[in-house]
């Protein structure tokens, strides 16, 4: 999806708010169909609607802060930006749910934020509009995913999707009027296509849930970054250079590392004491 959202942006000029628009338009006439005919019982009004805008208009702001910053700077150096959410969920898990967060999980916040930093390097490089649209997309994502934590025990996932979706749709139909430029035959099939994969990720996230737990499967997700690497790379000739492979290794090491810890302390919750 990446991929070809830059490939629309960069290639073919379109305007990165009418390639956001084409993501979440398609996603809705994608998933609409889907979720009636296959999971209609889902089809219900949210239990909880304003933590559903909340975290709808969270998924937006990432996804309208990612794909402006993608059309400038390569997909790895973007990607591994944004990978700072995890870092910035264990902060706001601190700040907004009152979670206790020990000495660990706040060293690996800190050593998250150095490889931010590694990658920016204030001072010595220009920093882009771009750059600080990478790191926004992490903090709106951070965001979406406390919102959705409050949710995962009050509405369907699915329910959710469609809810994220409409919403985005709507949104981005007010804003890209303004921006308008009639799409190719080439342009409309790449925007349907990104949908088209953005959709099936969703689904297939949803499914995975269904059979582990969040603390096992979020560590894969770090797998992203190897495929938009090899894209970058083989479409765009981007390179991460040593500084954003530096930065990549701690802020990855810090993620994964809160994960794991994130589930050992929970764990040790759950777990019934012996007297």
């Amino acid at each position: 999806m990446d991929g070809m959202a830059k490939h629309l942006m960069v290639n073919t000029d379109l305007h990165f708010l009418e390639v956001v628009w084409g993501r979440y338009f398609f996603m809705v006439l994608i998933s609409l169909p889907l979720t009636y005919f296959f999971f209609r019982n889902h089809l219900t009004w949210p239990k909880n609607i304003n933590i559903q805008v909340a975290r709808s208009v969270f998924l937006f702001l990432s996804t309208i802060l990612f794909f402006y910053s993608i059309s400038v700077i390569s997909l790895a150096e973007a990607l591994t930006l944004a990978f700072i959410a995890p870092i910035i969920v264990t902060l706001l898990s601190a700040l907004i749910l009152k979670e206790k967060v020990g000495f660990r999980r706040w060293s690996a916040v800190i050593f998250g934020f150095i490889g931010a930093l590694i990658i920016i390097r204030p001072g010595f490089n220009e920093i882009q509009l771009a750059t600080l649209a990478g790191l926004g997309t992490g903090v709106a994502y951070a965001f979406y995913i406390i919102a959705t934590r409050k949710l995962s025990s009050i509405d369907s996932p699915l329910l959710t999707l469609i809810f994220t979706g409409l919403l985005g749709a709507i949104i981005i139909s007010i804003i890209v009027p303004f921006v308008w430029i009639s799409p190719t035959y080439h342009q409309w099939l790449f925007m349907i296509g990104l949908a088209a994969f953005g959709t099936l990720g969703h689904l297939l996230l949803i499914l995975s849930l269904k059979f582990a737990e969040a603390s096992k499967l979020a560590p894969l997700a770090y797998f992203e970054i190897v495929n938009n690497i090899i894209i970058g790379y083989y479409f765009f000739g981007d390179f991460p250079d040593r500084w954003i492979w530096l930065g990549l290794i701690i802020i990855v090491s810090s993620g994964v590392y809160i994960t794991i810890r994130e589930h050992v302390v929970k764990k040790i919750k759950t777990e019934p004491t012996i007297h």
